[in-house]
């Protein structure tokens, strides 16, 4: 469950109370779930009940009690705790649904995904300096509000309201993507680092992870087409475990005959055959440096929840990044979504004589959605995502 879909659900327990008389409240247009704040728990939390209780002549906590019923009998809802003063503090079930669902979404949704009307009608004005920093942020938050049904007018008269710490120096030798990156990513008071780091194709460069990552999924589509299968959304092991998957070679090998051109070998289950390469930092063994291949590595023993989370918040950070006109939040929701997708691609493809299953079709499903999320991110802070790397 996305936290659109929670939202909705929230309300509709909202609406509920009130339909059943317990509850006299005007139903509010749209309730926000957030991640839990100190002494929270679950997955996501509200404060609907802080936000009804006045209009209802009621406590917070009574309010919460009075939803809790409606929200525990809700689809996709595990367990509802209330804490503090009244905030609902909501688990999602983590079942086959739960996945199926977010990743149906994001295929229909494609690069629109996480888009909403959380500024629908609003014109946002920008000023800004004469300064390349602050044009390039002007540019990637117009783009972001208008995800969020914004718009945004930009111009340089005083006083300006949008003033980033300058760049030290002329982004433009980097080139257009790196330039851009480097503006960006660094939150709006930091110095940003105009440096040839940001061009180094290793895992220390939070851009190349990006990138990387997206690059690998698209790779596995292809792949996964010369081995005869497509991606569709299904089961994956609720416990946030991959299941019947295991290498203990030691190192992952080359899959369903496809032969690798660029005499490297893959750790991600993915064979070359188009003459690219794995652009990671390649060590002696042929292992990348991002994924490593660990004797008796077992697929079983990785962790998705990481994965699906940063996923399902991603409507939420984008949000955020469209209301404080801060692209850095987007930035850094990438590199999260990175970081989550890059240990999972090993377990995507089918190894050695295995063939292909619906469990590899829901994990390609679920690495295409990853890769989805990437190429929208970075499209909206206005750098190319290319399908090769």
């Amino acid at each position: 469950m996305t936290p659109a879909e929670l939202s909705r659900t929230v309300l509709f327990a909202v609406r509920c109370a009130v339909d059943g008389g317990e509850l006299g409240v005007a139903v509010p247009e749209r309730v926000v779930v957030t991640p839990p704040g100190p002494g929270g728990c679950g997955d996501f939390a509200t404060n609907v009940a802080l936000q009804l209780a006045g209009p209802a002549g009621q406590p917070a906590q009574r309010v919460a009690e009075i939803l809790l019923p409606h929200l525990v009998r809700a689809e996709g809802v595990g367990d509802v705790v209330v804490t503090g003063p009244g905030f609902i503090n909501i688990s999602l079930v983590r079942g086959s649904d739960t996945v199926a669902g977010l990743v149906r979404e994001i295929r229909e949704r494609g690069a629109a995904y996480g888009h909403g009307d959380a500024l629908a009608g609003q014109v946002v004005e920008l000023r800004v300096p004469y300064e390349a920093r602050a044009e390039v942020v002007a540019d990637a938050v117009a783009r972001i509000v208008a995800t969020q049904g914004g718009r945004v007018e930009i111009d340089h008269r005083e006083p300006v309201n949008l003033r980033p710490v300058p760049a030290p120096e002329d982004p433009a030798p980097l080139g257009p993507d790196a330039a851009r990156w480097a503006l960006l990513h660094p939150a709006p008071h930091d110095r940003p680092r105009i440096t040839a780091d940001h061009l180094v194709q290793r895992e220390g460069n939070p851009l190349f992870r990006i990138r990387y990552a997206h690059a690998r999924t698209r790779a596995l589509s292809r792949n996964a087409a010369r081995l005869g299968f497509t991606a569709e959304p299904g089961e994956i092991n609720g416990t946030g475990e991959i299941d019947g998957l295991a290498n203990t070679s030691g190192i992952t090998t080359n899959t369903g005959g496809i032969t690798n051109t660029g005499g490297i070998t893959n750790t991600d289950g993915i064979t070359n055959t188009d003459g690219t390469s794995n652009a990671m930092d390649i060590g002696p063994t042929g292992n990348s440096s991002d994924i490593r291949a660990t004797p008796h590595f077992r697929a079983a023993h990785l962790d998705i929840h990481p994965l699906l989370t940063a996923l399902a918040d991603h409507p939420r950070i984008l949000t955020a990044a469209a209301t404080h006109r801060a692209p850095d939040r987007l930035a850094r929701q990438l590199v999260v979504v990175a970081d989550a997708v890059l240990p999972f691609l090993p377990s995507v493809l089918p190894h050695g004589e295995e063939k292909p299953s619906a469990a590899h079709r829901a994990r390609l499903a679920l690495a295409e959605a990853a890769g989805t999320v990437l190429a929208g991110g970075l499209s909206l802070l206005g750098i190319d995502a290319p399908e090769h790397l």
